[in-house]
């Protein structure tokens, strides 16, 4: 491989990568030119795939981009054992009927970002159902105890004097075993995974094998712009969303988190994105138009051209009817939140006393419709909320 080359590469692979163990390794794969079999485990823990999953994908996309070989490796076995990482208790365990259903839906969402035909989709109940108890036991005398209580969340809950069951421990153990099992040269993974991803590494060399690397990408931050994106926390976005609330949940992040959105989910260089940078920064280009673009970019990726120009049409349609500012301030709701709360707490209404007044002033629209009811809970959804003639308020239920 070329010099050129070398550096193309390695500027593509850093890009939104949180640390790459270790570079010099890699570039020495590199210089082979020869495909690395590219790594990323999924748990079917849930059946549908958010934004959040899909910064991984990106990576395993732009290594796909690049000529190498990506796996896309469901974890239907480790799936019913349930990794703890970040959590401070034990997960739930689910079926193996569960774990394959979740798994079907997985394969479908993936090829949405990632080209079928340049991915191995792989299933580590392979070669893990066939593992007796001797091999159970070789395979844990490959790490002490101690070791396995330095991960973070491990060493918490013993230090809290909270229950950490033995299977847990195999967790780690097995993720890193697939990759000895498919001879991986990268694995990819959450920086929360850091742990579990040199496992990997470990049992390789244990086995004879070269080090696979270990790049770690971020944890995207959800809705909120504070924690990570989740389903249970309500701040996700899902791929399989319809166009209109995926593109209008989009509009609802703030400007500075755009940014971040940008870099990990967009498929625009980063030169292009420095550029956009510059021009809201001296105000050539409005943020509401950045956000915009954005937002259609990743509407159209998963539901297609159309649907993403229709999406846009159709949120600045509405937003145009009733006269709404482009720079509105924008509030995130769990579903069930009381009107008299969106009004109080968004600090459109100084208190929940005057907010209750308005309403019963008719002075409270929703969507250009009065409501009179300040205990009206919100159901999922985009809301434009007025009050007067000139206080606004788009509010994103999820």
């Amino acid at each position: 491989m070329t010099d050129t080359e070398l550096s193309r590469q390695l500027a593509q692979i850093r890009r939104g990568s949180v640390e790459i163990i270790n570079e010099e390794e890699l570039i020495a794969k590199l210089r082979k030119g020869v495909p690395l079999r590219v790594k990323a485990g999924f748990d079917p823990t849930a059946p549908d795939l958010h934004l959040g999953h899909t910064v991984l994908i990106q990576k395993l996309k732009h290594f796909q981009e690049l000529g190498h070989q990506v796996i896309f490796l469901i974890g239907d076995f480790t799936g019913m054992i349930g990794d703890p990482s970040g959590k401070s208790e034990t997960r739930k365990k689910l079926t193996r009927e569960e774990v394959l259903r979740n798994a079907e839906t997985y394969k479908r969402q993936i090829f949405k970002i990632l080209d079928p035909v340049r991915t191995e989709i792989a299933f580590n109940s392979r070669w893990m159902d066939s593992f007796k108890a001797s091999d159970f036991i070789e395979l844990c005398s490959c790490y002490t105890v101690a070791r396995m209580l330095e991960r973070d969340d491990f060493e918490k809950r013993f230090k809290g004097n909270q229950p950490i069951s033995i299977h847990e421990f195999l967790y780690p153990l097995v993720q890193g075993y697939d990759s000895v099992a498919l001879k991986a040269d990268v694995e990819l993974g959450g920086t929360d995974q850091k742990f579990n991803l040199l496992m990997g590494r470990h049992l390789q060399r244990e086995h004879g094998q070269a080090s696979q690397i270990v790049l770690t990408v971020p944890i995207l931050e959800g809705l909120d712009g504070v924690q990570k994106m989740s389903k249970s926390l309500g701040n996700y976005i899902g791929i399989d969303e319809v166009p209109a609330d995926m593109f209008g949940k989009l509009m609802s992040i703030s400007d500075e988190l755009m940014w971040r959105y940008y870099e990990l989910l967009s498929d625009r260089t980063l030169e292009q994105i420095r550029v956009l940078q510059e021009q809201v920064g001296c105000g050539d280009l409005h943020p509401k138009t950045a956000k915009e673009d954005l937002a259609q970019e990743i509407t159209s990726r998963f539901h297609g051209q159309a649907a993403g120009q229709a999406a846009r049409g159709g949120f600045n349609a509405v937003f145009a009817q009733q006269g709404v500012p482009e720079d509105v301030q924008v509030f995130n709701a769990p579903a069930g939140t009381l009107l008299v709360d969106v009004l109080s707490e968004s600090c459109l209404c100084p208190s929940k006393g005057d907010a209750k007044r308005m309403c019963k002033q008719q002075a409270v629209t929703i969507d250009g419709r009065k409501e009179e009811d300040f205990s009206f809970a919100f159901v999922p959804g985009e809301y434009v909320l007025k009050i007067g003639k000139k206080r606004f308020l788009r509010v994103v239920v999820s």
